[in-house]
């Protein structure tokens, strides 16, 4: 089945920090929605009756601003960032390179302790999670334990988590509950609460996508 893929691909793209249009989009939709509401108040209270008019006009361009930077800003990123990794002028790894030389080799459990080590440095906490989860749920065969330390992470954090890091951990279980512990039911229920809780995430469309495919395969719909 895709969707393994799909799902996979979701969480992979999805690097911390990897939404540099996320200010832009807070600034610009802000101003409009504020700019929004203050005509239409003004216009039912009566002090400027023609504000209506400019009120349908902002969020006209609120709509249209929106979809400039998810549908055109957002993939010519995405685009330059892809080549620019491919011509190797990004950092690749992610600075783990002596870990995944470990495991290569297949040694497993001397990269999920690195990893686990990595993990108390702040700066690489999650992504070192996320990487020694994926050790536990595959070669090591320990998918229980890995969706233990995802959970215990995402409570530790807390209100301090970051959207992309939010996002990261739910696919990542989403992941594990599908195709390791063969319960649907909680991977449907994890990309349900991040596009509740996310939706205008830059990877929205594809969560629905995958939350799609997952039902279709389940249920036939």
């Amino acid at each position: 089945m895709r969707t393994s893929k799909l799902l996979r691909t979701a969480a992979e793209q999805y690097q911390v920090g990897h939404d540099p249009l996320r200010f832009l989009r807070v600034v610009v939709g802000t101003l409009l929605l504020a700019g929004t509401a203050v005509a239409v108040l003004f216009a039912v209270t009566g002090v400027a009756p023609r504000a209506l008019l400019l009120a349908g006009a902002l969020w006209a361009l609120y709509g249209f601003v929106t979809a400039l930077i998810s549908g055109v800003l957002e993939p010519v990123i995405d685009f330059a960032a892809e080549a620019f990794s491919s011509v190797g002028l990004m950092r690749a790894g992610g600075g783990y390179s002596a870990i995944e030389t470990m495991v290569a080799r297949g040694q497993y459990e001397a990269a999920a302790e690195a990893y686990r080590e990595r993990a108390r440095e702040r700066r690489d906490r999650v992504a070192a999670t996320l990487r020694r989860a994926a050790l536990l749920t595959g070669p090591l065969g320990t998918a229980d334990g890995a969706v233990l330390e995802l959970n215990r992470l995402r409570e530790e954090l807390g209100t301090r988590i970051s959207a992309g890091d939010d996002i990261r951990i739910g696919l990542a279980l989403a992941d594990i509950h599908e195709f390791s512990l063969h319960d649907p039911g909680r991977a449907m229920a994890e990309l349900r609460r991040l596009i509740d809780r996310y939706p205008h995430s830059r990877r929205i469309r594809q969560m629905r996508s995958v939350l799609a495919a997952l039902k279709a395969a389940h249920f036939g719909r």
